[in-house]
């Protein structure tokens, strides 16, 4: 088991608590709206690969969705089960899912922990190998061009120097070969430090900058990669 394995196996308990609650809602919310969107299929059954302690699986589950989530660290996984949701332990580069299995696989802030580029690659293919034809994978991770990123890594109990932040390109690259169409955003604008009652004139600044193509290449929190199997 490795540094970073070790590291979420010992802080399951604390995690959910390591940003401000309403900023951790504020972005449940937003993922939850925007992975609703990507189908119209109704039971859609969604894998989370890096579910973690579940909190995104378990709104999306109670919109009807099948959820299953997938982690390494077996102390995330418990935490999710105690929320209701299917947990199986193992490797986002080795999912133990047949091909084709789900009509959305997403991962949330889970790629710069895999971090190595190999690994990097063998995580994209993996879940665009169990989502369906005609179905979606959703890569969601932190925008390495946006300068905050390093402050508030350096400060959190989930981050232990050897994570790598992922350019959306090296997730286009490893998809290359394959019968996809790719769709980027940059989303995500409301920083942990804000005190509460700044929510809302954040949130208005938020869209904003998600409508200014250079702007949101830099200020932007996350890279979000909508990947459609033809």
């Amino acid at each position: 088991m490795n540094k970073r394995n070790i590291q979420f196996e010992e802080i399951a308990d604390e995690y959910d608590d390591s940003l401000p609650a309403y900023v951790v809602e504020h972005y449940v919310q937003k993922r939850m709206g925007f992975l609703l969107a990507q189908s119209n299929k109704s039971p859609v059954r969604a894998l989370d690969v890096g579910a973690g302690t579940g909190k995104l699986a378990e709104r999306l589950q109670a919109q009807g969705w099948q959820m299953t989530g997938v982690d390494l660290a077996y102390s995330m996984l418990r935490v999710m089960q105690r929320r209701g949701g299917v947990a199986v332990q193992g490797s986002s580069g080795v999912l133990p899912f047949p091909d084709e299995s789900f009509d959305v696989v997403y991962c949330v802030a889970m790629l710069h922990h895999v971090a190595e580029p190999l690994a990097v690659r063998a995580t994209v293919r993996e879940m665009a190998r169990v989502t369906r034809r005609g179905g979606v994978t959703v890569y969601w991770d932190h925008n390495p061009y946006n300068p905050y990123w390093p402050i508030i890594m350096a400060r959190v109990p989930q981050d232990t120097g050897e994570e790598r932040l992922i350019p959306a390109r090296e997730i286009t690259a490893a998809l290359s070969d394959l019968p996809v169409s790719i769709t980027a955003y940059q989303t995500g604008f409301i920083p942990d430090f804000i005190p509460p009652q700044m929510l809302g004139v954040f949130g208005k600044l938020e869209q904003m900058i998600e409508r200014l193509p250079g702007v949101r290449r830099i200020l932007c929190a996350h890279n979000v990669m909508v990947v459609h199997k033809d």
